[in-house]
């Protein structure tokens, strides 16, 4: 008797822990349906959550139960039930489910729903979890996203998320997932039929306009009919809203099969020549691909519109809601400013130092003379204002001795040069900085004083690479001038009385335009003579100028190292390599080094790599055929279409090397045509 009263008991707690399991079955499906109706939270969250819960439960009653029996026949009647049911509610998730062991990664356990999903016969245990994940499971644990991890098994995506278990004093990961297949198709579906806006406009206008009447009505069709032939099989809405400027709207899923067609509009245009067949047309566009009113998505578009100008016109500008992206911007600049905007621009700069208390001037890093003239320039038109103004450079650079003791001899540059540390001394609320020859950020002389000056303005010569984190108070950047020299002589002319600007000043400036403009024989156009005209009207002396040119013995020997170790790539670059640790003035041999090897024969473009303390300086020019400020670009470089620089840091030089030819291969297979593919 009193032994079939305990099984009686034992029976009894069993089918009453049954049934209080059931009950709590039931109440978790009420929960997930309830929660599911009443919140914004994902389904499948609810139901792990619910699910651990239950999980947590059945193990306190397992528990329980375990020290109520004497002899563990409750915990021997339990546990397979508990068990079973367990197992049997995750096989049957329609989610996959597995589990990896934590150091290795490998499955021990997995649903049927995962088998489904990797649709292989074979089986998945002892594999590692990366081989079907697109992530590591560990990588899960990581990220730590509330929401899952986005991954991919085959054509099905996934939000993935893990959790550490621990048994038998071994550590686990029990990753679960969420079919997003569909909701990714539907985003993919609404990202696709959102509307791009985009900015179209004919670059060389006012060349054009120095033809014959009749010839540019011809032309201005021409262009015409290319566009709306392009908008239409786009199906979009293209609209002239000003004398060759268009309005030109689309669906974003047309942008993608403008991309692998390179936008081979610029091409069309291209072919529209005029003149005798010599000057090709060309169009800037700028595309907003971002999400947000039309308002937003047209503002983008002005100031991707804005950027293709500023790095020379004839490409297509992209901004996302990822960043931006450059295709084109194959042909040269053609010189198209006015003096209305030097004008213009002049004003604006004279009113903002009149409000300073004080001006910094830098430019970039390893100063040459167009930057080192620039500064000067900048510095003489805020003496003028009467404001103090201070000229931030390196002042152990070698090759700015010469400048430095021309200005050491004048009165009004008595300590006026300062280098990094001292100017950001200087910086207070209403401090003005004037940033010259240099756009690129990480090319500034001192990113930690454009960082703590609140008040910049930028006047630069060469192509815009990206945006800026704040906006200038003034952003004049025309790639059609020659040198950065160029455009501050322009705006001096304009706002300077005559005897201001005195010689040794002036001197400096021109030497900035010397050196760009390789003595007059590249990027040289009429508003280069001006300049050059204005700045000998004041004193300039070309004999004084040319000294600082002389090139002494060792750095004849820096630019003949160069020449000994040359390689053709591709047919049409050379690349030149100084071996062995080279010096700060091993830049300018470098830039000479390129500069003659355009010489040989067949040669398009040249390079010429140095490895000064820890990082690898790239000199590169070109001819008309290859744009190196593009290939530069790659390796966060900059510059012109035919002279650029950039710095690889904490690399060898071979490994540079390889980065060059990467960057190389990717320009010349961007820039061939579609038909010609790869």
């Amino acid at each position: 008797m009193p032994n079939k009263k305990k099984r009686t008991s034992g029976i009894s707690r069993y089918f009453g822990s049954s049934l209080w399991i059931a009950a709590a079955g039931v109440a978790a499906v009420a929960l997930i349906a309830l929660l599911g109706t009443f919140t914004d939270i994902p389904l499948w969250i609810i139901g792990l959550s619910v699910l651990v819960l239950l999980v947590a439960s059945f193990a306190l009653i397992l528990r329980f139960f375990n020290r109520r029996g004497p002899h563990g026949a409750d915990s021997q009647l339990l546990s397979p039930v508990l068990g079973n049911i367990m197992l049997d509610t995750v096989m049957k998730l329609s989610s996959p489910v597995f589990i990896c062991d934590e150091k290795e990664e490998r499955i021990i356990w997995y649903n049927r729903a995962l088998s489904v999903v990797c649709d292989t016969g074979a089986q998945l245990y002892g594999h590692r979890a990366e081989e079907f994940l697109s992530t590591p499971a560990a990588g899960l644990l990581r990220e730590n996203a509330g929401d899952g991890i986005p991954v991919m098994i085959g054509d099905h995506s996934f939000r993935a998320t893990a959790s550490r278990i621990r048994a038998k004093d071994k550590v686990f990961l029990l990753v679960t997932m969420e079919d997003v297949t569909e909701t990714e198709r539907l985003y993919t579906q609404i990202a696709q039929s959102e509307s791009v806006v985009a900015y179209v406009m004919v670059d060389n206008l006012d060349e054009l306009l120095q033809y014959e009447q009749q010839k540019f009505r011809s032309v201005a069709v021409q262009i015409e009919s290319v566009l709306r032939e392009w908008a239409e099989q786009s199906e979009g809405i293209l609209k002239e809203y000003e004398r060759d400027r268009y309005l030109f709207v689309f669906e974003a899923h047309h942008l993608d099969d403008f991309i692998v067609r390179k936008f081979d509009i610029l091409d069309k245009i291209r072919d529209i020549r005029v003149g005798d067949g010599k000057l090709p047309v060309t169009v800037s566009i700028g595309a907003a691909n971002v999400r947000g009113a039309f308002s937003e998505k047209e503002r983008a578009a002005a100031a991707a519109l804005d950027m293709a100008l500023q790095r020379g016109g004839d490409q297509v500008v992209v901004k996302s809601d990822n960043g931006i992206d450059f295709y084109g911007g194959r042909t040269k600049t053609v010189q198209k400013r006015t003096k209305v905007r030097a004008r213009v621009t002049a004003n604006e700069l004279i009113t903002h130092i009149s409000r300073a208390s004080n001006v910094l001037v830098m430019g970039h890093r390893y100063a040459d003379f167009d930057a080192f003239g620039a500064m000067v320039g900048i510095a003489r038109l805020s003496m003028f204002c009467g404001i103090p103004v201070n000229i931030v450079t390196d002042l152990q650079d070698r090759n700015l001795a010469g400048c430095r003791k021309i200005l050491g001899r004048l009165k009004d540059y008595t300590d006026v040069l300062v280098d990094t540390k001292e100017s950001l001394e200087l910086v207070n609320a209403n401090t003005l900085l004037v940033i010259v020859d240099v756009n690129n950020e990480a090319m500034f002389e001192s990113a930690a004083l454009a960082q703590n000056v609140d008040n910049i303005v930028i006047i630069d010569h060469h192509r815009k690479t990206a945006e800026f984190e704040r906006s200038p108070l003034i952003s004049y950047i025309e790639p059609s001038a020659s040198a950065c020299c160029e455009l501050v002589a322009e705006m001096m002319e304009q706002v300077l009385p005559d005897g201001v600007l005195l010689p040794a000043e002036a001197n400096l400036m021109l030497a900035g335009i010397l050196l760009d403009t390789k003595q007059f024989t590249k990027n040289t156009g009429s508003r280069t003579f001006s300049a050059a005209l204005y700045l000998r009207n004041r004193g300039a002396s070309p004999t004084e100028v040319q000294g600082l040119f002389k090139t002494n013995l060792d750095d004849f020997i820096r630019e003949a190292k160069f020449r000994s170790n040359v390689v053709i790539y591709r047919g049409v670059t050379a690349i030149a390599l100084s071996e062995g640790e080279g010096e700060a003035s091993d830049r300018i041999a470098a830039a000479k080094a390129a500069d003659k090897l355009l010489s040989v024969d067949g040669v398009q473009a040249a390079f010429a790599l140095v490895r000064i303390g820890d990082m690898v300086h790239i000199s590169a020019r070109s001819t008309d055929a290859v744009n190196v400020q593009l290939i530069l670009e790659k390796l966060r470089g900059g510059g012109h279409f035919d002279s650029a620089a950039a710095q690889v840091s904490g690399s060898t030089l071979q490994d540079a090397l390889v980065q060059l030819k990467e960057a190389i291969d990717a320009y010349f297979e961007e820039t061939a045509s579609p038909a010609q593919g790869k």
